[in-house]
């Protein structure tokens, strides 16, 4: 079977599924908000209407809730896009706790530390610096055993509803461990794996994907579906397909998945309750950027797959990047919507891209509602490296991103600045789209984090209008040889070949970093001692992964490197090393992710950085877009608002509005949803890189929002703050 930018669809399946289609999909409650994402279909959207255009300028600060997660250094994030069931607030803190929240007063009801439960890393300051999206909920038929669901790292909670207390009967005393259950040595993979954006609940199951590490090593990403009561594994679809299973055949090397991982799913999913379809997009088989250890398509990788929720089986899938060399994942769970095309309603599934795109399906049997074309790209000319000759692009619906960065796109606003850029500029050979990462340079342009992000798109199920936010940042990537290793050499020596090997790519090779994402690690030693710098190796911080593979003598190595201890002998590393790895077959690595700023930290590219785009699904046709964000200096000169790049999604409702935080400019706004024109805004203590919530409680309309800051340079912070009309007596 042809795999190449087509749907597979399992016939068997999909015919029982088209049987069924003559119902019509019970309504869903938009009335609350007790999803990720507000309802399982992802859709970001809210039926009340207490909240409109006419009143939305009278919103004020109903409460705010801080969880005491204080973070001086600033590093600590908070994407938290909370629930609301029958009145309480649950939400995650930066720190990871769990809470319950009194959601008219914003008074606390429990918290759940899980430092508390976790023995071996009690004692360690950076231990639970992590990043969660969200929460999930469960109850019984009975409705008296009501749980909550949320991951910390590798570990899956269940706790309970009423009192914040592990429920000890669910998986190991409360919790069940990620990176078991996978099908594959643990000994032949990188054994982080973390979960960051909440699954999805269907009847008694957990669906859940995970966060994996971005090299060649990763963990596989399959998708696995846990008894919600005991935590068991009922189900595992094989992202990498093994001997006997769907799509094996489409790897020319048959043992990929023995050795390879990634293709996961990070960024959520959504769910079809009534038809029992679970829609889950992942990210690219690794490792980033070279991939002549996975030579094909690499199926299923940069895919929307579609899956009976109930067992796991095949229904269909379409791969929106082939061969991913740029770091393309799809980053959000999907938007399910019913559209009118070509004079009949079509239930349909919309998935964003971190490139601008958005690919429209029939979300029953896969097929695509508008054309999808696939164009010639570059080949590459690193050796070893065999890129797909074709990629897929929407004919419809249009680009919320710009897609191409010329020279007449270089930001003009400063002269002092120009040439600076130009140079710069002029130094990365490669500059059209899809060009494979080169060692001359190649510009990735919508970014690596988009574009489309985690934050996600919101749609309008009564008019089938799409809104999303994207950031429009060009990055510059750019390959160079792995260092040889040296058995014989010093010990900081070897911790320098060390570093080549794992921190590099993040942290750059003058070890400078790349800005405050990717944090410089010159004077190491005066932040932290000996013993501080290798939990973090070990265990991760932030969104930094754990580095566990790492050997006693490499980490070793890689510390007096680092922190520049005194040097030894090298017999006292050469015997010691971590096992072989699959990372020794990659030969190149690249420099940094390297975004393109001027001298000042203002984008490279002419403005809008950051826009708030709506899409009419039903035409594919682009219906408004307006700059998110603004840098207050710039318009005190009389710049219009440039925007900023940004991290969370919209929310948008019947009552007329989009909601959405998002900006560097630490504010939250109201748009009106018919013109984009901004219809409120206020100050928050730090940037809301989160997804709002919106509920209702006694016919009083609240907006929320995790003020976690930490990204891009900005202060960090650990408060949710709602909003609402003033109370009336």
């Amino acid at each position: 079977m042809k795999m190449n930018s087509i749907v597979a669809v399992m016939p068997l399946v999909i015919l029982l599924l088209l049987n069924s289609c003559s119902e019509q999909p019970p309504k869903t409650d938009y009335s609350g908000w007790t999803a990720y994402a507000g309802s399982k279909d992802g859709s970001r959207y809210s039926s009340n209407t207490g909240i409109n255009i006419e009143n939305v300028a009278q919103l004020k600060v109903a409460w705010e809730y801080s969880s005491n997660d204080k973070d001086t250094g600033n590093r600590t994030q908070n994407q938290c896009n909370p629930i609301v069931v029958d009145g309480i607030l649950y939400g995650t803190s930066p720190k990871m706790k769990l809470f319950a929240l009194d959601a008219v007063t914003g008074k606390e009801k429990w918290v759940f530390d899980p430092a508390t439960e976790d023995t071996a890393s009690k004692n360690d300051p950076f231990a639970f610096f992590k990043v969660s999206r969200g929460v999930m909920y469960w109850q019984d038929s009975s409705g008296k055993d009501k749980r909550i669901l949320y991951s910390v790292g590798a570990k899956t909670w269940s706790i309970h509803a009423a009192n914040g207390q592990p429920v000890r009967s669910f998986g190991k005393q409360g919790f069940i461990d990620l990176t078991e259950n996978l099908d594959r040595d643990p000994e032949t993979f990188n054994p982080y794996v973390a979960g960051t954006t909440p699954g999805i609940v269907f009847n008694n199951l957990l669906i859940i994907g995970t966060r994996v590490a971005e090299s060649a090593d990763a963990a596989p990403g399959h998708i696995r579906a846990f008894d919600i009561v005991t935590g068991q594994r009922k189900w595992i679809f094989h992202t990498i397909p093994q001997p006997g299973e769907f799509g094996y055949e489409t790897w020319p090397d048959r043992e990929a998945w023995k050795k390879l991982g990634g293709a996961n799913n990070w960024a959520g999913m959504s769910l079809d309750e009534k038809r029992g379809i679970v829609y889950v997009p992942t990210g690219s088989v690794a490792g980033d950027f070279y991939g002549g250890i996975r030579k094909g398509t690499n199926l299923f990788g940069n895919s929307l797959v579609a899956l009976d929720a109930a067992s796991g089986k095949y229904l269909w899938h379409y791969q929106t990047i082939h061969h991913d060399l740029w770091d393309r994942d799809l980053p959000a769970n999907p938007n399910l919507v019913t559209i009118k095309h070509d004079g009949k309603n079509i239930d349909a599934v919309a998935q964003i891209t971190k490139h601008g795109y958005i690919f429209l399906f029939d979300r029953v049997n896969g097929k695509p509602v508008f054309p999808i074309e696939e164009i010639k790209v570059p080949a590459s000319d690193l050796p070893g490296e065999e890129a797909w000759p074709t990629q897929p692009i929407p004919t419809l619906p249009e680009p919320f991103a710009r897609q191409n960065f010329g020279p007449d796109e270089l930001n003009t606003l400063f002269p002092e600045t120009y040439e600076e850029l130009k140079a710069s500029y002029d130094k990365i050979k490669h500059r059209q789209l899809f060009s494979p990462p080169a060692k001359e340079g190649s510009w990735v342009f919508p970014g690596f984090d988009g574009g489309g992000e985690w934050g996600g798109a919101a749609v309008d199920p009564e008019s089938g209008i799409l809104y999303v936010n994207s950031t429009e940042l060009p990055w510059a990537l750019t390959m160079i040889d792995v260092p040889a290793q040296h058995s014989d050499a010093s010990l900081k020596r070897i911790g320098k070949e060390v570093y080549g090997k794992y921190c590099l790519s993040c942290h750059r090779a003058d070890l400078k970093g790349n800005g405050p994402s990717y944090p410089s690690l010159l004077n190491l030693d005066k932040k932290y001692t000996e013993e501080e710098a290798g939990k973090i190796i070990t265990n991760g911080k932030n969104m930094m992964p754990a580095f566990k593979q790492i050997g006693a003598g490499e980490k070793k190595a890689l510390l007096a490197f680092l922190l520049d201890l005194p040097d030894k002998e090298p017999g006292a590393v050469s015997t010691e090393k971590g096992k072989k790895s699959i990372l020794d077959e990659v030969p190149y690595t690249m420099t940094g992710y390297n975004r393109f700023y001027d001298k000042n930290g203002y984008p490279g590219i002419k403005p809008p950085w950051g826009t708030l785009n709506a899409v009419d699904l039903n035409t594919g046709k682009l219906l408004w877009k307006v700059p998110l964000g603004e840098f207050k200096e710039l318009t005190g000169k009389g710049i219009p608002p440039t925007g900023t790049e940004g991290y969370g999604g919209p929310l948008v409702t019947k009552g007329g509005l989009v909601f959405i935080a998002a900006s560097k400019d630490a504010k939250i706004r109201a748009f009106d949803k018919k013109t984009g024109k901004v219809l409120w805004e206020a100050d928050l203590p730090v940037p809301g890189y989160a997804t709002p919530a919106t509920y209702a409680i006694d016919g009083r309309q609240f907006v929320v929002i995790a003020c976690g800051g930490g990204k891009i340079g900005s202060k960090s912070g650990d408060k949710f703050i709602a909003f609402a009309l003033p109370e009336t007596k």
